[in-house]
This record gives structure tokens, sequence and C-alpha cells, in this order.
């Protein structure tokens, strides 16, 4: 086993890798203020943005699932990484040579497994890329000319060939040393009857890459009639593969899917390579599985669901085709962007209509035509007679409740409409109410209500933060209500000994950690402590804010620094004056919480009870009072 990297090592990868720059290869981010930045959270599904970077101390905290960290932490929840596989992939990228406390420099045969993998399906790739030039990948090539793609559409999307002998990838990967376990473990070879051989054998290779740009796994086309197997053979499930959780394309596609609000949804890897190359850089294409849930978060974080977000689908208008744009639309309620379809003339796809009618055609099919719902409830009216009231009553009832899962209820009211227009009927307002009663009864059932609202003070889709009126998440304790203006004040303290040490040091350092009356801050003041003072901040932020949540007892403890490092400090201008106010004001607060208990002790004391004891509780009670007159008059002077 690998021995440990090396602190300073470690160090220098989170510097040289800018978390902003990590973050945004998995969603799209937007000005958050304050230096910040902020986009839809990767680790749970949200509707409005919660999850906020900070690039100048290089961590990462969602107000609303409370993940954080910084860039490796991200790496590593992300990609479901260890520590050291996140640092090396991190290494990597910046061209940083690892050391070992343990072992000296890693053996390649020691590299994390997640590492390993995709380092063995990257030189599969340039594998397959290299033999499509062979004489043997002669069919291959044939196969992209007729679709219209020339050696330079090949090269931009990686499109290989795999040798149509038993072992050929087997045994070169084998060559850079891989193990046979490796192998089979990637989905790269298989169980023969004396030992590994090639999964993919004489078809046409397309990698597919996940988000961050590795290849993960392979489709693969039949070429030759004698093949057996299916028209498209997919990698199966691995540790760094899920069908279902990626997006061939998406690798290529997402700066411009951020840029644009705009997603095109086609059905095949050649579908995805017409659009690009026809001026069409927002298509891409699920891998041998229907569009789902999964597929959706990827797109969400990408499209950030505002108001002007398009995803459009094609589909081909066969049966199949029309099924498969039935299965987009039942999950289309967890999109907030509009959703649309588009079904190419004489039933082409995307490829074969690029052949047929070229690159004007293919940019024109997937302009936003016909609304993904609209499709969906006319495939459904279709199947029934309408100029029976027999009829159309059928194909109300099955066309109503889909209507009434639209979450959106001006919406809702919009398309209920429009469905009695499809279906002939006159009074409008019956299937309003229809639609109503059926989302009320479906809401009824699973116990659910509306979205709750926002808590009071807070504009709906705000990020919740100390200024919010409701408690907070409970810490170990009693719910922790940030009306209180003493924890407001503690909070700001500590977010200003995180973000800016230089002006509260060194007189933070001297704060006791009982000055802090709620138990998660009090656990951070410690943690602060433990790692040297915001003293250590002034010198080097970065490693001090590391050190700081290194020293956390816990990950509640270690998130709630992460949190307080990240949170907008609620002053426009930040200075010295404010800093001494926070430091005044906790300070000020405690010392009447003294004098409060002193004077408790006087009254249990009373006139009988020993004098030199009363007379310490009484000298103690002045000096008390003596300061607190101080720390108000002269304000952060008294410190």
């Amino acid at each position: 086993m690998a021995g440990r990297i090396n602190d300073e090592d470690v160090k220098a990868v989170r510097d040289a890798v800018p978390i902003d720059a990590v973050v945004s290869e998995y969603l799209q981010l937007r000005n958050a203020g304050g230096g910040n930045l902020k986009g839809l959270c990767p680790f749970h599904d949200e509707k409005s943005p919660s999850f906020q970077v900070s690039p100048s101390k290089g961590l990462f905290h969602c107000f609303g699932c409370q993940e954080g960290g910084d860039t490796i932490t991200f790496v590593m929840k992300v990609d479901h990484l260890s520590f050291s596989e996140a640092v090396e992939r991190l290494a990597g990228q910046a061209g940083i040579t690892l050391r070992y406390e343990e072992g000296g420099y890693n053996p390649t045969h020691q590299r994390g497994e997640r590492i390993r993998l995709v380092e063995a399906h990257k030189i599969a790739a340039q594998f397959y890329v290299d033999q499509l030039e062979s004489p043997e990948a002669e069919i291959g090539r044939a196969f992209l000319a007729e679709r219209g793609f020339d050696q330079a559409a090949a090269q931009h999307f990686g499109v290989g060939y795999s040798p149509a002998g038993w072992d050929h990838l087997t045994r070169f990967l084998r060559g850079k040393g891989f193990s046979d376990k490796e192998l089979i473990l990637s989905g790269l070879s298989q169980d023969g009857r004396r030992g590994p051989i090639d999964r993919f054998r004489g078809r046409l290779m397309w990698p597919i890459r996940d988000i961050g740009g590795d290849v993960v796994g392979f489709g693969a086309r039949r070429l030759r009639d004698d093949d057996n197997g299916p028209k498209y053979l997919n990698t199966p499930d691995t540790p760094i593969y899920k069908k279902s959780q990626v997006l061939y394309g998406i690798d290529l596609a997402k700066k411009e899917i951020a840029k644009s609000s705009r997603a095109v949804v086609v059905e095949g890897y050649t579908d995805v390579m017409a659009c690009h190359l026809a001026g069409v850089p927002t298509a891409i294409a699920t891998c041998g599985t229907a569009f789902g849930g999964d597929h959706i978060k990827i797109l969400r974080r990408l499209l950030m669901d505002n108001g002007s977000a398009r995803v459009i689908f094609t589909f081909d208008g066969d049966a199949a085709g029309q099924k498969a744009a039935l299965r987009a639309f039942e999950d289309d309620q967890k999109f907030a962007a509009e959703t649309y379809i588009a079904i190419a003339p004489d039933n082409m796809d995307p490829c074969e209509l690029r052949l047929a009618k070229g690159d004007e055609a293919v940019a024109d099919l997937v302009e936003p035509r016909t609304p993904l719902f609209e499709f969906a409830l006319r495939q459904i009216v279709g199947r029934y007679d309408l100029e029976t009231p027999a009829g159309r009553a059928a194909a109300l009832d099955e066309a109503a409740p889909i209507v009434a899962r639209i979450k959106n209820s001006a919406s809702q009211h919009e398309v209920a409409v429009q469905l009695a227009g499809m279906l002939g009927i006159l009074d409008t307002q019956f299937v309003v109410k229809r639609v109503a009663q059926l989302a009320r009864w479906a809401r009824e059932r699973g116990g659910r209500g509306p979205a709750p609202a926002p808590a009071p003070g807070t504009r709906a889709g705000q990020v919740p933060g100390p200024q919010a009126s409701g408690p907070a998440r409970p810490f170990g304790g009693p719910a922790l209500t940030l009306r209180n203006p003493v924890y407001t004040t503690e909070r700001e303290l500590l977010k200003l000994a995180l973000q800016y040490p230089e002006l509260v040091s060194p007189a933070f350092d001297a704060y006791g950690i009982d000055e802090f009356t709620a138990p998660p801050y009090a656990a951070v003041r410690q943690a602060i402590l433990e790692a040297g003072g915001a003293e250590q901040g002034v010198h080097d932020p970065q490693a001090y804010l590391v050190a700081v949540r290194e020293a956390a007892p816990d990950d509640q403890v270690r998130a709630m620094v992460t949190e307080l490092a990240v949170e907008a400090i609620h002053r426009r201008t930040v200075d010295e004056a404010y800093a001494g106010e926070q430091l005044v004001t906790v300070r000020k607060r405690a010392v009447d919480r003294r004098i409060h208990e002193v004077q408790g002790t006087l009254t249990r004391l009373g006139s009988g009870g020993d004098p030199q004891q009363l007379a310490a509780v009484q000298n103690e009670l002045w000096v008390l009072q003596q300061y607190g007159q101080a720390l108000r008059e002269q304000g952060p002077g008294a410190l």
C-alpha cells in the first residue's frame, strides 16, 4: 500500500488548482457578490442555487445540504474518490509529482483504484484511435465517410477502432502494467476460457467521457454481418461508469450549454457528431439507456434552471421515438427549464438530416418548436375518437392526470385550457376544475402539500443565512435561533476571524471558548485555537483555513467552519472599525454574563459568609464593572 502523501505536496496541489476552475467543470457558476460564486449544488436537488464557492479561500459550502470543504474535498465527494485518489488526480492536472512518506515516489501499481481505471481507459482510447488507421479498420473509416464524417471529425470526437482479434487490447494494457483484475474491473476485458479477452472486437469505438473530461467507458458499433452481438455494445457498469449517470458529448458541450442556457438531447453518438459539426455544440446523448432523473441532475447544474433555459429533445417520429418522448415527459417536471420536442421530416435523425439536407437543416431542426407537454398530450388524445362524448371523456381521464402533475399553478391552468381545446370541450372551466381536483388529490395521497413558504424575512430563492429568522439546523443540542442578536454577533466575529484574521488579531486569540455561547460557535473557536489562533491566518490565509478544518473534531464542526469561511459578512465595507465593534460586543456580553454570575454568588453568600471569600467576590465584581465601563467608553481600545 502506498505511503502517506507528503504534506507539502498536498498544500502545493491545493494552491495550484483553483477551486472555481475545478467546480466549474461540473456546474455553472455565477457571481454571488463579495468575491464568491454560486451554482446549483451537485450533492442534492434544489431549485435555487445555495452552493457557494470562495475562490480566494479555496473553499465551497452548500447552505442547503451543508456539504463543504476545499478543492480536494470537492473532488472526493463529486467523483467518489479517496483522499489520496483526489490528490493524485489534481496533481496530475497540475503537473505536480507527489512524494510519499513511506516508499518514496508512488509506484504505478500503487495508484488509487479510480485513478488506475481512468488511466487504463485513457490508454485504451488512444489505442483505438491508432487502430483506426490500420488496414483492418477500412470498414470503420468507410462507415464514418458514408455518414459524412472525415478524419478530422473522427479525431475531434476521439473515434477509434477495436481490432477483431481476441486479446489485442488486453495484451497491450498488460504491457503497460495493468493487472488482469484491473482489466476485468474496468470493463475493457472480460473472462475467456484461457484468461481475459477483449470486450470490444472489430467495432467502431466512441469514448464516453464524464463531465470532467475523463474517459470512463466506450460505445461500440457493430460493423460486420458475422458479428452476432448487439448493434451497439456499451461498457457495463463499473466503479467509474454508470450508464444512467453519463451523457455522451457532455465534456464538449458543457461550456456552451452553460453559456446559452440550452441543451439538445439526441439519441445516438453519430447524432451528437452531426449536430456539433452543423453548428449545434449543445448536443448530448444518453448511452444505451432512456433519458432519466440522473441525466436531468447533470443538465440542471449546467442550465441553472433560469427562466430562459431550454431543453430540446430530438426523437425519431416512429413509435419507438414517440415512446421515448413520452418517457422524457415523465421527468419533465424535474426541470424548471422549458422542454421542447423536435422531430425531423421523414423521421430522419440529425445524422441522416445532415447528409440529406445539410448543416442548416440540422440547426433549424433544433430550434424550439413544440412544447414537450403538448406533444405528450397530443399523443394521448390521438388514440381516442373525439367525435363521441365517450371518446372525449376517456381522453380527458387519461390526459388530465398528466396536466395535474405540472407544479406551477399558472402553467397548469394554461395547459388545462389547451387540453380542453384539443378535446373539443367547450366548457374549459370544467377541464380546469377537473385538473385542479386531481392535483389536490395527488398531494393528499402523497402526504405533501405545496412547497413550503420562505422563512419570514427571507426572499424566495434567497440562500439561508444568519439573517433568516427561522431556526438553524440542530447541532447536538437545542435549535440555534439566529434571530438572537447574541448568536448573530458571535457568528460575525467568527466569520471575521476566518475570513479577515488580520482585522481581529491579536485580540481575538485572547478570547476564551466560553465567550461563545452557541455550542457550534464554541466548537469553531476551539478549532481556531488548536490550529494556532487567528494570527496564523495573517501570514498564510489558505493554510490557516486548512489547519482550522483539520482541527475540527468531527464533520459537523468542519462543515460549520467551511460555512463561516464562505458566508458573506453583513457589512458592505469590512474594516477595522466593524471588526472592533464585533470584538467589543462579544466581550461586553461575556463580561455582563460574568457580572450576573458574581452578583448571584454575592447573594448566596449573604452577610454571614466567609469575610475573605466575600471580599474576593466583591473585588472581582468591582474589576468586572470597571472593565465593562471601559469597554463602553473606549471600545476596542479597552480590549
